[in-house]
């Protein structure tokens, strides 16, 4: 077995050793019959990642891709016949034959062997539907929900949400088999739960969760702390202790001041389990071309305390979280084309959306923040390596 050399951005060259992934994905369970078995399981699914790699994201194209590279595959693998799993073999594989969860699993498994890592702070949960699985005429699809770290590019963790459930009941599963300690989790306002959050707490980590108007109560009570205080005669209150983190950037055209204002809930004010502090973030956008400017306020609640996350810190993470978008929707569904591939079965979509993820943290690893280009590269270096075989 020879490696393939993926080369890393501004560093020495990574070995990508081929010949370890397909031992790794061959621990995986493999349900075919011992009489079907002409290529290994670990090797047919190593051939798709490659051809994933090298820009292909259709199943008819990653087939064709294989089949084309057939003679520098037989030898790179040793394989004893010298034909290619043709397209309804590797969707069978994918759709029929492996667990899409053990696959899954076994793909966050290998990166972080391989790569270490894994150990930043924040966790950011967020849900995505599968456009191209959304039959015609309806509008339920699949729909994932991921753990991912933002800060390595790397998917901790998937599940499924069912068709007659929402984000909240799938997650609680999510975080379950996820090792909270010392760790923060993010999340969008439908995630703002009592039950997610004494779950996480449980388990040793902190959330930050954004209120918005399907926690009513909760949200008027956050926003009192950033009223200015009721004055009575002779009764002189003082407004709260509070802390400002602010950053401003340009980009697009656009002049962008955040600024975060902090406040301490020492007195146990709000009724929701382990809140520390509160949170309001301003969202000022000006346009010097048209003159137009715009104002967003979100508010937010934290379980770490003013010595576990300053002002600045917690800024900081929730800019990360709202990243997800860019980093890891936006390369699924448009960089590798996930919306565009029409997927009847959920087994198959998981499987390939598990692969993308694989990519999108590999390409990462290897100091690549662009994963058009990333996949460019690896194109060339693929060919050119598979031609000396």
């Amino acid at each position: 077995m020879k490696h393939i050399i993926l080369e890393a951005m501004n560093t020495e060259a990574v070995v990508f050793d081929v010949g370890k992934l397909a031992a790794h994905l061959g621990q995986l369970p493999d349900s075919r019959d011992r009489r079907g078995k002409i290529y290994p399981l670990g090797v047919i699914l190593t051939l798709v990642i490659l051809a994933k790699l090298a820009g292909e994201d259709k199943m008819s194209g990653i087939a064709e891709w294989i089949r084309l590279r057939r003679d520098a595959f037989v030898t790179l693998f040793n394989l004893q016949h010298r034909r290619m799993p043709c397209l309804n073999i590797i969707r069978w594989v994918l759709q029929e034959v492996v667990v899409a969860e053990e696959l899954e699993e076994a793909l966050q498994r290998y990166l972080h062997e391989a790569y270490g890592g894994q150990e930043s702070r924040l966790i950011a949960i967020d849900g995505k539907t599968m456009r191209g699985t959304v039959p015609r005429g309806s509008s339920q699809g699949v729909h994932l929900l991921a753990a991912y770290l933002p800060d390595e590019g790397i998917v901790l963790k998937q599940v499924m949400v069912e068709a007659k459930e929402n984000e909240i009941v799938a997650a609680p599963e999510l975080v379950a088999g996820l090792d909270l300690k010392n760790k923060v989790v993010c999340g969008d306002a439908l995630h703002t739960q009592r039950a997610l959050s004494a779950n996480i707490l449980a388990g040793g980590g902190h959330y930050i969760w954004l209120v918005k108007n399907n926690q009513p109560a909760l949200l008027t009570d956050v926003a009192q702390f950033f009223q200015p205080p009721q004055k009575s005669a002779g009764w002189p209150l003082p407004p709260l202790t509070h802390t400002v983190a602010q950053t401003t950037e340009k980009n697009h055209g656009r002049l962008t001041k955040r600024v975060l204002t902090l406040v301490a809930d020492s007195q146990a004010f709000l009724d929701w389990p382990g809140v520390r502090q509160v949170i309001r973030l301003e969202r000022h956008v000006s346009c010097p071309l048209t003159g137009r400017q715009t104002l967003d306020v979100v508010y937010a609640i934290t379980s770490c305390s003013p010595a576990q996350a300053s002002a600045d810190q917690l800024l900081a993470w929730i800019r990360n979280y709202w990243g997800i978008e860019n980093s890891l929707h936006y390369r699924r569904d448009v960089t590798l084309r996930e919306d565009a591939m029409r997927i009847g079965q959920p087994s198959l979509a998981r499987a390939v959306a598990g692969i993308n993820n694989l990519l999108i943290g590999l390409s990462r690893k290897l100091g690549y923040t662009n994963l058009a280009s990333a996949r460019r590269r690896f194109s060339a270096q693929i060919a050119a390596q598979l031609h000396a075989v």
